[in-house]
């Protein structure tokens, strides 16, 4: 067998190995000892849960989060853009300045649209 299958086969064999002796020692050393005050729900400190858990929440919400994913990648793509940008020169300048206005238009569209009114 060549080096790189004995390699392979090693880190396949530690993959399942620590993590099937990590649950077999938590199992048989761990407590199991369950009490009803540890079987309850924990909400906030709160004794008690008020209302219905199956409530909906307002599409605002997973508006906003897809947002902040938006803008949060739009940072992700600028990191490296920012350490190589003596060596793309006028042209990464300009296409990271076309990225920017395209955001910046979206960005200005949800406003325009009231999305982010009233939240």
């Amino acid at each position: 067998m060549s080096e790189n299958v004995i390699a392979g086969l090693v880190v396949i064999s530690l993959a399942v190995i620590i993590p099937s002796v990590i649950l077999f020692l938590s199992y048989f050393l761990g407590g199991r000892k369950y009490s009803e005050r540890k079987l309850e729900t924990y909400e906030v400190g709160l004794p008690k849960v008020y209302g219905n858990t199956s409530e909906r929440f307002s599409i605002k919400f997973y508006l906003i989060a897809i947002l902040f994913i938006i803008f949060d990648i739009e940072t992700v793509f600028m990191y490296p853009w920012a350490v190589n940008f003596r060596e793309l020169g006028f042209v990464g300048f300009f296409e990271m300045v076309l990225f920017i206005l395209i955001l910046i238009a979206g960005f200005v569209y949800i406003i325009k649209k009231g999305v982010l009114k009233e939240i």
